[in-house]
C-alpha cells in the first residue's frame, strides 16, 4: 500500500510540472489562408526544417487560418489581416510578430529576435 502513495504522488508531482511547463510554453502562430503564394514558399523554404531548428524547439510552430483568428485561444495585440503573419506567443499573450514572410534570411533573423524578447522561463538562453 505505501508503495501505490508513493508511486501516485510521483505520478501527481510529474504531472503538475508537466502542466506548468506547459503553461510557460511559447509557441509560434503562424496565420495563413488558403491561395497564399508567401505562406507556400514558407512551406517550402522553411517549415520542412522548422521543428529541427533551435527556435523550433524553443516556439514549436502552430497554424490557423486567418479567418479562424477568433479561435487562436488567446489574445492578440492586434487583428491579423495580412498572410502570413507570424504570431509569438507564450503564457496566452503576444510577444511580438513578424507580418508577412520577406525571405528565409531575414526570417531567422526577425525570428530569433522575437524569441530574444521571450521571458526568461521560456527561454533557456
Amino acid at each position: 500500500m505505501p508503495f501505490r502513495r508513493t508511486l501516485a504522488f510521483v505520478v501527481f508531482v510529474i504531472g503538475a510540472q508537466v502542466a506548468s511547463l506547459a503553461a510557460r510554453a511559447a509557441e509560434l502562430v503562424m496565420f495563413d489562408q488558403p491561395g497564399c503564394v508567401w505562406c507556400q514558399r514558407f512551406e517550402t523554404e522553411i517549415a520542412p526544417g522548422y521543428e529541427n531548428a533551435e527556435e523550433g524547439k524553443l516556439a514549436p510552430l502552430r497554424r490557423i487560418d486567418i479567418r479562424a483568428q477568433d479561435k487562436a485561444g488567446f489574445a492578440l495585440a492586434n487583428g491579423v489581416r495580412i498572410t502570413p503573419t507570424f504570431v509569438l506567443v507564450t503564457d496566452g499573450r503576444e510577444i511580438g510578430r513578424l507580418t508577412g514572410y520577406p525571405g528565409k534570411d531575414f526570417f531567422w533573423t526577425a525570428l530569433a529576435d522575437l524569441t530574444g524578447r521571450l521571458p526568461k522561463s521560456s527561454n533557456p538562453n
